[in-house]
């Protein structure tokens, strides 16, 4: 399945618009946000909580009922083909690709109000004011974190909990980046959301963050400043989880990212260009094989032994059961 939604990234990439689950995920928690204001905060932050929880359940179930109509009723191989096309919305590859690269090539000829038009296409930071540096800073920081966000966290509750797993991922993610603010509007629909993205990125993250350091060792990229700027820079981000992947990537191209007026990661060792921007590209990739390589896989096949020696047993136990009712019924 994960083979599947990942070759269909990268040769088509997202589906349309009026198709693709993130963009209804975004209508629905629009509907509700407008609806569940209330002047008491307590109130507000419990139908915040029913509301994130109606979305995730919403956007989790209907794959799982598919998936198991498929299984009974197609088989095996039809599962496996309708599951990687439900899969493949759950994360975005190539579309992180698309916009930065357009960003960096923009920079390049000089055209920097055209880089700060595409800018909000990946990251939530108002380009107005932004010189070029800034811009390629902020576009860096966002194939950094999205590598957590956008692929290896999906993957992640992909492994644990199947297709499912990732679409309730994408709920909460989509949550987050829809009423996760602190501002007076969002601060009390938006806390349970934030506090449960924060949960759910906590481990893969961290998992990403080392493995973009072993990334940067494949690649020939500087991994002992990897190593050493995320070590010291993961905390300087307001969000626990974003400056691992950030600090790290910030390392492995010996560059400073800086969001001005909240963070600096990373040593000033070269000037931020165009060039970076692809060179985080094959960082974010190569980081997403390792995780599915190294975390995905084992974590699969873990659990279907886990889940495989879990039915033996309860057989064994059903047939003791039948052998004990039997010696009963012959007394």
């Amino acid at each position: 399945m994960l083979c599947l939604a990942v070759f269909v990234d990268f040769l088509i990439g997202e589906p349309p618009e009026m198709l693709h689950p993130t963009v209804w995920m975004g209508k629905v928690i629009y509907f509700f946000k407008e609806r569940i204001r209330n002047e008491n905060a307590r109130i507000e932050k419990f139908y915040g909580a029913l509301m994130a929880l109606f979305v995730i359940i919403l956007f989790s179930l209907p794959p799982y009922f598919i998936l198991s109509i498929v299984r009974v009723h197609l088989g095996r191989v039809a599962y496996i083909i309708v599951g990687g096309l439900l899969l493949k919305p759950t994360f975005a590859i190539k579309c992180m690709k698309q916009y930065s690269l357009r960003i960096a090539e923009s920079i390049e000829i000089g055209n920097v109000n055209q880089a700060k038009s595409l800018l909000p296409f990946i990251v939530r930071r108002n380009p107005t004011g932004l010189d070029s540096q800034q811009v390629i800073s902020a576009t860096i920081e966002s194939i950094a974190e999205s590598t957590v966000d956008g692929v290896t966290s999906p993957f992640f509750y992909f492994a644990l909990i199947g297709v499912p797993g990732a679409y309730a991922f994408r709920a909460v993610n989509t949550l987050d980046s829809m009423v996760g603010y602190k501002d007076s509007k969002h601060i009390n629909v938006g806390w349970f959301s934030a506090k449960l993205d924060t949960l759910l990125n906590f481990v893969p993250a961290r998992l990403t963050a080392f493995l973009m350091v072993l990334a940067a060792w494949l690649l020939r990229e500087n991994w002992k400043s990897a190593w050493k700027i995320l070590r010291r820079d993961r905390n300087k981000t307001e969000s626990v989880n974003a400056g691992w992947p950030m600090s790290a990537m910030a390392g492995a191209l010996t560059v400073q990212l800086e969001k001005p007026g909240f963070y600096v990661l990373g040593d000033k060792k070269d000037a931020l260009l165009p060039k970076h921007v692809p060179r985080a590209l094959h960082i974010m990739k190569l980081t997403v094989f390792l995780f599915w390589l190294l975390v995905v896989v084992p974590l699969q096949t873990l659990i279907y032994d886990i889940i495989i020696s879990y039915i033996a047993i309860f057989r064994l136990q059903l047939g003791y059961i039948g052998e004990i009712r039997k010696v009963c019924i012959c007394r």
